[in-house]
């Protein structure tokens, strides 16, 4: 889907526990949030939606997990016109892994602020999670917005209010809480997954949408599933279920949308 003038185009370009790339557009910026694939690999994710990494110019880094920061070095060396945008806890837990980036390419985004470039205004929050200090964001042009979050133990009352009544969501629906329980994983691990600086279930992203969607809302993205926790059609059906459940309208006021980390969404205009 070829991009309208002057609109907000989002594509999830990969998203699970083996990587995550989103790819925002506006007419003046093309922005990625997170680099958590190789280089090559999300070269060839932006050439399936008709994207060059030659023509990005921003990227957003939540925070150092490798899942999110893999490639972020080296897609800042290979392409010089990236600024990159992280907070600086994320900034300094991430130095040992990413290797050296020109200072001109590092920017300071720091949580629980709005930054304005141009037609896009990036609104940064920061969630519960086993990192430095992880942030998600809240991109906003014209009437239009678009939130990707992640990685998150628990959503408050305040990020609630934050994020309500966008109109696309990447929204994370980690884990079943039963294939979690009885599965391989050690019992600390299965502590932390399940903590309030964990992830959220498919239960708990269900319960969280429900009180953030709004009428503006367009889309969702089921993001973040876990590769050994999860299965694609289980995460769907239980938030559909759930949200039906309650009254949304699932397929009629806004789209349900799986994600994949090997394959891109469509390009949606917002």
């Amino acid at each position: 889907m070829s991009n309208d003038a002057d609109s907000l185009s989002v594509s999830v370009l990969s998203s699970g526990s083996g990587g995550n790339v989103t790819y925002i557009e506006t007419d003046q910026h093309k922005v990625l949030l997170d680099a958590g694939l190789s280089g090559i690999r999300i070269k060839k994710l932006m050439m399936s939606i008709d994207r060059d990494l030659n023509d990005v110019d921003m990227l957003l880094v939540t925070h150092e997990h490798t899942d999110h920061s893999k490639a972020v070095g080296i897609l800042a060396r290979k392409y010089p016109k990236i600024n990159v945008y992280a907070n600086k806890q994320t900034w300094d837990a991430m130095a040992s892994t990413i290797g050296d980036i020109p200072e001109c390419q590092k920017n300071i985004f720091p949580p629980n602020m709005t930054m304005s470039f141009g037609d896009l205004d990036i609104e940064s929050f920061a969630v519960s999670h086993d990192a430095a200090k992880a942030q998600f964001y809240n991109f906003h042009h014209h009437n239009k917005s678009f939130v990707v979050i992640t990685d998150v133990g628990y959503v408050s009352d305040h990020i609630a209010g934050v994020i309500d009544n966008a109109n696309a969501y990447v929204f994370e629906c980690n884990h079943d809480l039963e294939m979690l329980r009885s599965g391989e994983y050690p019992w600390s691990l299965k502590q932390r997954i399940m903590g309030d600086e964990g992830h959220l279930s498919n239960e708990d992203g269900a319960n969280a949408l429900m009180n953030c969607i709004g009428h503006n809302t367009e889309h969702i993205f089921i993001g973040h599933r876990s590769h050994h926790n999860n299965v694609k059609e289980l995460a769907h059906l239980t938030v559909a279920s759930m949200l039906e459940e309650h009254d949304f309208g699932v397929g009629h006021d806004f789209d349900l949308l799986d994600t994949d980390v090997e394959q891109a969404s469509q390009l949606y205009t917002l």
